[in-house]
């Protein structure tokens, strides 16, 4: 069994160390990390496959989580070599004013401290994890789900080879061997080493943390994401982007779960993308409007409409306004990624501006909400709450800040 006081109290060490790297000492460590998954990359398939191969109690849409291959590990070296080329945010003044009294006050970027991260069947979420963290100057502490055990630790073992190598800490990166829900729990209360837990994975994995952690939490959310194909949208694009967002990696949380269609062009438009969807063997499902278009979908019920399925299903709802459309997303999304397609400049904008999301996209797929995808390099995860960080979280979001106050003798009177 790990133990968690041990794993705290040298992550806390090692973050002392991090946090005096130069920037330019960071990314050589991560340009150096990116060169060792490269070199590794026939092991770190070998080991994955061992994981594949013993998840035989796991839905589908989460084999494809938990699969690596050339493709992704080359995915990872790149992230870890873009989160390198960007500015490193510890140090930086965001601004500096002088008061009344005479004393020179700036608000300075700082590192967060030790973080804790709880995910699912993500391998690739080990190395983002380590690339954000290192750079913010923070150490990280991960807890896997039992079906990447193999390939999440053999990650990590191949981070801290290079770290060891570099004369650095290896604890900048550990992780719990011990996947029971009883360690998860002990994880939750370490408020003594651990500054912030960042969940991410499934809406109850997320749920469950945040009901029960001690430890100050960013909720990264599940993904209920939904298109709005309004009256004014060009229905080529409108099924470019509905099949690019249901289809092109259904299991992940940015996929597009539901769509909602104008009544002006509902009877035109459903069997159009209708007929598109099935290419993918997409089951649909409909409100009584969408039915009487498309007799043969299934019926979508009130379970539906809140539903993330992360698999390819989806569900269509017919209304008469933008209005209608704005208020049923708000009501049911999960503040993720919501996208209109309009050519409508005023409907575009009353979507921007009131729709309750993280992102909120014009004419887009709801795919590109990714840290990788906004130049971030990699993310940690993506917020859906409003405290701290919202969106995609990146180097700066993994930041604090403190106030740095010049004076030349003042006392208060």
């Amino acid at each position: 069994m790990d133990n968690l006081e041990q794993i705290g109290q040298a992550a806390q060490q090692a973050e002392q160390q991090l946090s005096q790297m130069k920037t330019s000492e960071k990314n050589d460590v991560l340009r150096a990390m990116a060169k060792k998954l490269r070199q590794q990359q026939d092991e770190i398939i070998k080991v994955n496959q061992n994981d594949l191969a013993t998840a035989t109690d796991i839905p589908a849409n989460f084999v494809d989580r938990l699969t690596l291959n050339e493709e992704r590990i080359e995915q990872m070296a790149q992230g870890l070599e873009q989160v390198a080329a960007l500015p490193d945010p510890i140090g930086n003044v965001d601004k500096m004013w002088r008061t009344e009294d005479g004393l020179q006050i700036g608000k300075q970027r700082v590192p967060i401290g030790v973080i804790g991260i709880i995910y699912e069947a993500r391998p690739n979420v080990t190395v983002d994890a380590f690339a954000l963290t290192f750079k913010s100057g923070n150490t990280v502490v991960l807890r896997g789900g039992k079906e990447a055990l193999q390939t999440n630790s053999y990650l990590v073992e191949c981070l801290q080879t290079v770290l060891r190598d570099k004369q650095l800490n290896e604890a900048a990166v550990q992780i719990l061997h011990d996947t029971s829900h009883e360690t998860a729990q002990k994880l939750m209360e370490l408020t003594e080493y651990l500054d912030v837990l960042i969940p991410r994975g499934s809406s109850r994995l997320i749920k469950s943390v945040v009901q029960h952690a001690k430890v100050p939490v960013i909720e990264t959310g599940a993904g209920n994401c939904h298109i709005y194909v309004d009256e004014f949208a060009q229905l080529k694009m409108a099924t470019d982007i509905v099949v690019n967002a249901k289809t092109q990696r259904p299991s992940v949380c940015n996929a597009a779960e539901k769509l909602v269609i104008h009544s002006a062009v509902a009877k035109q438009y459903l069997p159009t993308i209708a007929q598109a969807l099935a290419k993918f063997n997409v089951e649909l499902r409909g409100d009584d409007r969408a039915r009487e278009i498309l007799p043969t979908i299934g019926v979508a019920s009130e379970d539906d409409w809140g539903r993330e399925y992360n698999d390819y299903i989806m569900a269509i709802k017919v209304v008469d306004s933008v209005d209608e459309a704005i208020k049923h997303i708000n009501h049911y999304n999960t503040k993720h990624s919501e996208a209109i397609v309009t050519d409508n400049y005023e409907n575009s904008q009353q979507f921007l501006q009131q729709i309750d999301a993280a992102c909120v996209y014009v004419n887009a797929s709801t795919r590109f909400t990714d840290g990788f995808k906004f130049g971030f390099g990699a993310e940690i995860g993506i917020s859906t709450q409003k405290l701290h960080a919202r969106g995609p979280m990146g180097l700066n979001e993994l930041t604090s800040s403190k106030y740095i106050i010049y004076g030349n003798g003042q006392i208060r009177a």
